[in-house]
């Protein structure tokens, strides 16, 4: 495992999970841990769709969206950790608990997403992860969700 990347530019990101524009919701993961944890970065645009009508005078980044920006950045780890690059994985959002938000989240910010593994282990195919998304060191929104990783052919 030491050979794994522990950070993924979006070439990378692309190469390790399904989602693309409009809905490939982070830039960056960095500080990748393997099978433990990792940091997605979400700059935040007036550019994106969302914003169009959630609300048009005043854009206010759906919660929904902050989740799935958090579920991605576990994807993300989970699939470096698997060493599946170029495998074609799929990632199936499962269910969603505890989920909270604190802070509203507008373009120009820059959300960071802070990922923890509760449950899982590579080969597993259901994994449970404690995510806390930030701006400016404030908690802007927490869950814990759950995920299955399979082949494209499962």
């Amino acid at each position: 495992m030491t050979d794994l990347p522990t950070s993924a530019d979006i070439d990378l990101i692309q190469r390790v999970i399904p989602h693309r524009y409009p809905f490939l919701l982070i830039d960056k993961v960095v500080d990748i841990k393997h099978g433990v944890s990792a940091k997605g970065i979400k700059n935040v645009t007036f550019n994106e769709p969302h914003f169009q009508g959630h609300f048009p005078a005043t854009p206010i980044m759906p919660g929904v969206i902050i989740i799935e920006a958090m579920a991605q950045t576990s994807a993300v780890m989970v699939a470096i950790t698997m060493d599946a690059a170029d495998k074609g994985l799929l990632v199936y959002f499962m269910g969603i608990d505890s989920c909270k938000f604190r802070r509203k989240v507008v373009p120009g910010d820059v959300l960071t997403l802070d990922v923890t593994v509760i449950r899982g282990r590579v080969g597993g195919k259901v994994w449970k992860f404690k995510g806390v998304a930030h701006v400016d060191g404030e908690i802007a929104a927490e869950a814990e969700f759950a995920a299955m990783i399979v082949a494209p052919t499962e």
